[in-house]
């Protein structure tokens, strides 16, 4: 292996990378502020105090499950795009050091992940954009699948889930239809605006068309809902360990708040679904789990702290590890 450097140009980005990193975690501080603000400050420091901080690991840990096997969808992915010469450490680096990216607004610094691909292995940044994007496309029809529980029992979160369902599923299936997306991509050309990218879209739907066949998103979305689903075992533990009950029911309503919440902060595009997620969770604690405000926005809290914080935490810990992938250098792969 040799030490490659990117392009000086892309260099320029760091800067700017890292101010809206920074912006993405002070925005974060603001909505831990103001969710304690938003209740009994008193009551949710006291509930932070008697929480069961021993369960904690094992909260971390169902995190850590989700990330593993959204790993191996990642990698998997890239071996569909045609990429065949990069170890999994090293796929693994790339997946861990991108967790700091998804507090960037609406994500979009996850693409970062994709030039980090190109400068290891050479995948055209228009591919790896496609694995990114079809990482998030899976996890968005995961989590509906793991929420389609909750839905049956609400039947008010109907239109917002169907809404969703829909978008997510067209995106696919248009995809699919190759008469069609070419159609899309011959009526670029012919825009002024658009048709200087349009050699980089017709690459970027090469890769996707490959990465959303029936198969290959079938197992990326079956594997999602397993992943997901640890997070939302895990958002059950931090409950209980705010003193509810242990039920089945409490189970339900953890997974499907957790996954519904999520996609609320997807959709959002704040970075990393800062305020809608929070919002949605310790609303929807409060009026289907029957939660007091207090309680509601600690476990808010928790989850969070267990689940978006922790994995930037992680991906910093990977820049301070390896930190010439912040200023856009990796190590390509012979």
């Amino acid at each position: 292996m040799k030490n490659d450097g990117y392009n000086g140009g892309m260099n320029q980005e760091k800067n700017p990378l890292l101010r809206r990193i920074v912006a993405g975690l002070l925005l974060g501080l603001v909505v831990i502020v103001a969710l304690m603000l938003a209740s009994d400050l008193r009551q949710v420091l006291a509930l932070m105090r008697v929480f069961r901080w021993e369960w904690l690991p094992l909260v971390l840990c169902a995190t850590l499950f989700n990330y593993t096997l959204r790993f191996i969808k990642f990698h998997y992915y890239l071996g569909l795009s045609g990429v065949k010469n990069l170890p999994w450490p090293h796929s693994l680096r790339l997946f861990v050091a991108g967790f700091p990216l998804a507090v960037t607004p609406g994500k979009v610094g996850e693409v970062l992940k994709a030039v980090w691909v190109k400068d290891a292995c050479g995948l055209p940044v228009a591919k790896g954009t496609a694995v990114v994007v079809a990482e998030r496309l899976s996890d968005g029809l995961a989590v509906l699948g793991l929420a389609s529980l909750g839905v049956a029992i609400w039947p008010q979160y109907w239109p917002a889930f169907t809404l969703l369902l829909a978008g997510l599923l067209g995106v696919v299936i248009v995809s699919q239809i190759r008469p069609l997306a070419l159609w899309f991509l011959r009526l670029g050309e012919k825009l002024p605006l658009v048709r200087r990218f349009v050699h980089n879209l017709r690459e970027f739907y090469e890769g996707s068309f490959v990465l959303l066949q029936p198969k290959a998103i079938l197992m990326a979305v079956g594997l999602g809902m397993v992943s997901w689903l640890g997070e939302g075992i895990g958002f059950y533990l931090i409950l209980m360990g705010l003193g509810q009950p242990a039920s089945t029911a409490l189970l339900i309503s953890a997974v499907f708040i957790l996954s519904f919440s999520t996609l609320v902060g997807a959709v959002s595009a704040l970075p990393g679904g800062l305020g809608a997620a929070e919002i949605s969770i310790a609303g929807m604690l409060v009026v289907l789990a029957g939660l007091s405000p207090s309680c509601a926005s600690a476990a808010t809290l928790l989850i969070r702290l267990a689940t978006l914080w922790f994995g930037v935490l992680l991906g910093l810990g990977a820049w301070a590890f390896w930190p010439k992938m912040v200023g856009l250098k990796a190590e390509r792969v012979e």
